[in-house]
Order: C-alpha cells, then structure tokens, then sequence
C-alpha cells in the first residue's frame, strides 16, 4: 500500500542502491537484488456466508533465496498491493541475513478486510489461497508466519491445507502456529522482546539510562501491545500510546495492562481513562527518550520527524520512515535502530521454530529465549561496529551488512546455467 504518496519498493530500491556503492557491488548482484525473483498473483474465490461467491487477488513474492527457503509473513489488508509486497520480501532477505539465518525473504497475503469477513469466510479464503500458491510453499522452499491481521490460527489452517495437499503432516511448512500444532510459547512475543533487546544496547551505547526513561509507542497491536508491558517492567515510564482511532498520553506513565483491557473492551486505545486523549498529530511531539512506531509503513514522514522529541527511534514495524523522514532525524542527531535489525526477533524465533519441527524434538523455552536474545545482542553490535567503523548511520549499517552476507551466498552458488 503506498500510504501518504510513500513507496515502499522505490524506498527500497534506494537504500539498496546506496548499500551497493558502499560495499561496491559488482552489477551481477546490483542487477539480482534490484528485483524479486519470483512474484505469483493468483485470484481467491471464496463462496460468502450468503451464498455468493467473492473473487479476491492474493500474492506471493521471493526477493532472494540464495541463503535459504523463502521466509516471510502473510498479510490480510484492503490496501496490499505487489509493490508493498516486494519491497518487504527484500527487507526479509536482508533481516534474515542480518541476524544470520538460513532463509531467503519472502512476503505474501491477500487484499482483502478480514474484519468485514466472517470466521467462516476468513477459513475458506485463507484455505484457498494456500491452495492456490501451493507449489512454492514448503520447509525447504517457502515457509509462511503471521503478518499484519493473520495470527496462528490462520497458520494452523494453512498448515493443514498444505498437508492435505501434499499428502503427509508438514509442521515445518508455516512458523507461528498454535502450540498443539508444533508451534511455540516465544513465537507470540519474540519481535517485542528482540526490540528491547536491541533498545537496551542502544540506550548503553549512549550512555542513556533505561530505568526511568520515557517511551511512546505508535500501535497498540500484536508489537505495540507487548512492547508497552515489556518496557514498563523494565522501568520506563510508557507516557503515549496511539492508534488508528487516537492517542492517550499520561506523563507518569501508562498502565499496559489496564489499556489493554481498555482495548480489548473498545477496540482502541481512544477514550482511556487512565491518561489524557491528544491528537494524533501531536503525538510525535511527546517529550521521550525513545519512539517506537510499531504500526505500518510510511508512519514517520518529513512531518513527523520534524517534530519527533525522542533521541532514538527504534522500528518495531516493517518501513515505518521514508526516505525524507529518514534524512530529516539524520539531520537532527536522532539514532534510529532500522526495522530490519530491531524486529528481527519474529523472524529468529520463527528460525527456532521451523529447526523443532524439522527435529521433531521441542526447545526447552529458557533455552529458545537465551538463542533469541543472543541472535539479536550479537546482531545489534556487529551492525553498531559497522556503523562505527564506516562513520554511517545504523540504517547504512544494516543495509551493508544485509548485503554482504547476501552477496558471499550469490557469489558462493554462481549462476545457473
């Protein structure tokens, strides 16, 4: 979705560009890299609770599998589009190389409103739509998680219909499925806690207190929800929280877990009783130590970054800045942690998962949460040494690291034929 005028492959291909020069990229890999390597559109009829049958459009996109299956979640939203798609696939190739897993990056989902749609009717098109990109998906081809209003009961369904297909139980096909089905405890809060992972080494290397500080947090869903209860139990102070419906500020801090009985009851966070309801669009001007959009793309424009008061804006959403959003907190000394480095945690927990299906031997889950954080504290610090040692930001940082390890993969297959 190109949201406010942003797009979100054009964003990519840039940073992809500039990522390139720095490590001085031959054309074999600029030409590679600067397009998906497969992209599957398919159409999703799905008969209504009513009788009728709707036809929906849903994709599948591959942007690189040099290092390993496709790896990427699924999506439900009425404004998907391919372009959105892909410019995510890339982030994932990028993310899995980052935090060094054996995964290419892939992104898919159907264009649709799943809020308008029955249990029944989301079942059915969730169900045909693995059908329909069937072909490429698989443990050691393409392996689907959650997304943006999918969760493991949509992955369960297309668990199943994949072993269906194939004839034979696959629980290596999809991650981020429910327990019973081979899923696992850390999956449901790993992105969150891969941010704070990340948040506790950027705030060390600032020599910036975390107990104490302040914190704002755009989105209050499967991240933002989380992220909010796991910040205050290390002793932020969460002073805003918004949503699509509003924002809610409370200078002493807001309780996570009354808001999220609050959101559970309304839908939103708008109209909570336990801080002041602001505008949305003075929300970016809260007094904070730290940002985090944890919402959709393009939420950080030149507006908003303007007026952002925190010193560091960690991304626990996929592309949340744009480019001049980006270049604007640049501008302004305002250390941003990139999206494909502090929301890596989903992805890594969705490594752990697939390697205990492929096992068949469950982690123990204070073995799972120490790899997870380790993944991410060794992650964090070989970006921050890049950066460092290029005199670039931690966005460049990321980008180059992303696409060296893809590189040396590419270079290491060579071309067929």
């Amino acid at each position: 979705m190109v949201n406010g005028g942003f797009d979100p492959w054009q964003a990519m291909l840039e940073r992809l560009r500039d990522a390139f020069d720095l490590v001085g990229a031959d054309e074999y890999v600029r030409s590679v890299l600067s397009v998906p390597r497969r992209s599957l559109e398919v159409s999703v009829p799905v008969r209504m609770d009513d009788g009728h049958v709707e036809v929906f459009k849903g994709w599948r996109v591959h942007h690189d599998t040099s290092r390993g299956p496709a790896k990427g979640g699924l999506r439900f939203h009425p404004l998907l589009n391919v372009d959105e798609l892909a410019a995510l696939a890339a982030a994932m190739t990028l993310k899995c190389a980052i935090v060094d897993l054996p995964f290419g990056g892939g992104k898919g989902g159907v264009r649709c409103d799943p809020t308008k749609l029955s249990d029944g009717e989301l079942e059915r098109l969730t169900r045909r739509f693995a059908y329909e990109i069937s072909w490429l998906l698989g443990p050691d081809s393409d392996v689907p998680a959650p997304d943006v209003n999918t969760d493991e009961r949509v992955m369960g369904w297309l668990m199943d219909t994949l072993s269906m297909i194939k004839g034979g139980n696959i629980p290596g096909s999809v991650t981020g499925k429910p327990l019973a089905l081979g899923g696992m405890p850390l999956h449901a809060g790993a992105t969150s806690g891969g941010v704070v992972t990340c948040l506790r080494a950027v705030l060390a290397e600032l020599g910036i207190g975390l107990t104490g500080s302040r914190a704002v947090i755009q989105g209050f869903g499967k991240v933002g929800a989380p992220l909010a209860y796991l910040l205050a139990s290390a002793g932020m102070r969460v002073v805003a929280v918004a949503d699509v419906a509003g924002a809610v500020y409370n200078p002493g801090g807001l309780d996570p877990s009354q808001l999220a009985a609050h959101v559970a009851e309304h839908g939103t966070v708008a109209g909570f009783k336990g801080g002041q309801s602001i505008g949305t669009e003075e929300f970016w001007s809260v007094e904070s130590e730290v940002a985090v959009p944890a919402a959709l793309e393009g939420a950080i424009d030149t507006e908003a970054a303007k007026v952002i008061q925190a010193k560091v804006v960690i991304e626990a959403a996929n592309g949340p800045t744009t480019l001049s959003g980006d270049a604007v907190l640049e501008s302004r000394g305002v250390v941003v942690v990139p999206d494909i480095l502090a929301n890596a945690g989903g992805v890594t927990a969705s490594y752990l998962e697939w390697v205990q299906a492929r096992q068949g031997y469950a982690w123990e889950q204070r073995v799972a949460a120490e790899r997870l954080r380790s993944k991410m504290d060794l992650a964090f610090r070989e970006v921050w040494a890049k950066a460092d040692r290029l005199k670039i930001s931690l966005r460049r940082a990321a980008y180059v690291l992303g696409v060296e390890r893809v590189t040396e993969a590419l270079l290491a297959r060579g071309l067929f034929p």
